[in-house]
């Protein structure tokens, strides 16, 4: 199997859908520790990834997205940094069933905010990524994506982490929202994808990267992705949500159809990005109706 960034060179990939909402659905209590599960409850994991396989995923990300030893103390679970991540890994390899694909070994927010604007300190939150990028790596991930990110300082931490581990690909992944006049897409720290594309061009990573965010679908993906293109010359790639969510039963549902979601998706392959996938709200369905467009315009 080619390296990842030798397989975008050929052909768009195509990536996974949502993780939590899909633990949630498979009977993760509110509020519980997802990434557990690895270890706890691995056969409902690799259920949720092999579905995504069978419906034509080349890469998988790893459920990890809150693996770093700061979330996992919140659940009393610091102590199986290296557990947890690795059986990640070992999972989304499985899921695969001997098939080619990629395991992007996730590095998700670690919730808070460093020092001046935290409690935590920015030492911390280094030891933490580093923890986790090294166990991500050492089980064999093809790539390490630090996501879902909104400030540039945690995510150079991120991106460092990774290099250090040894990573042969990073991906930095940043989390817009779209303003209130519905004009623009900014972080919540206020960082536009111009911005975004350069800092991480700078930190030194091999793919320009955006998901998640109130607000931002595949149309807002289309927008984005040529905004970074303006800045840097780097692969990209796209995750957005299944619409905006709705609140029903004290539920946050995301009620967006995967016709619907994928009636944008030419816009986004237009913009010459090279792996798309979807984040929260987005399923099986989705994904295999986004492998369906895939063939049929890489056929015509």
């Amino acid at each position: 199997m080619k390296p990842l960034l030798e397989a975008i060179r050929e052909r768009v990939l195509l990536g996974d859908g949502a993780m939590g909402t899909q633990l949630q659905l498979a009977g993760l209590e509110p509020g519980g520790c997802g990434e557990a599960w690895n270890v706890d409850h691995p056969d409902r994991v690799l259920a949720i990834q092999k579905a995504y396989v069978e419906a034509g995923s080349d890469c998988l990300i790893t459920n990890t997205f809150g693996g770093c030893a700061i979330m996992l103390e919140r659940h009393d679970h610091g102590d199986r940094v290296a557990e947890i991540n690795r059986a990640a890994v070992s999972i989304a390899r499985e899921a695969f069933g001997g098939r080619n694909g990629y395991v992007i070994g996730d590095i998700g927010p670690f919730g808070g905010l460093m020092e001046p604007y935290g409690e935590v300190e920015e030492e911390r939150v280094r030891e933490a990524f580093a923890e986790q990028a090294e166990a991500l790596v050492s089980a064999g991930a093809d790539a390490i994506i630090i996501e879902t990110q909104t400030s540039l300082e945690e995510l150079g931490i991120g991106i460092e982490a990774a290099r250090n581990a040894g990573a042969s690909c990073v991906i930095g992944s940043m989390a817009f929202d779209v303003l209130h006049d519905g004009q623009d897409i900014k972080t919540m720290m206020g960082i536009g994808p111009e911005d975004a594309a350069a800092f991480m061009k700078d930190a030194g990573v091999d793919i320009v990267a955006m998901n998640c965010g109130t607000g931002i679908d595949v149309g807002w993906a289309a927008e984005a992705v040529p905004r970074f293109r303006e800045i840097c010359d780097l692969p990209t790639m796209a995750q957005p949500n299944a619409g905006t969510p709705v609140l029903e039963n004290m539920k946050v549902v995301y009620k967006q159809t995967p016709e619907e979601m994928a009636s944008e998706l030419p816009d986004l392959l237009a913009t010459g990005v090279n792996i798309v996938g979807g984040c929260c709200g987005s399923t099986a369905a989705h994904i295999a109706l986004f492998r369906e467009l895939l063939d049929r315009n890489l056929s015509s």
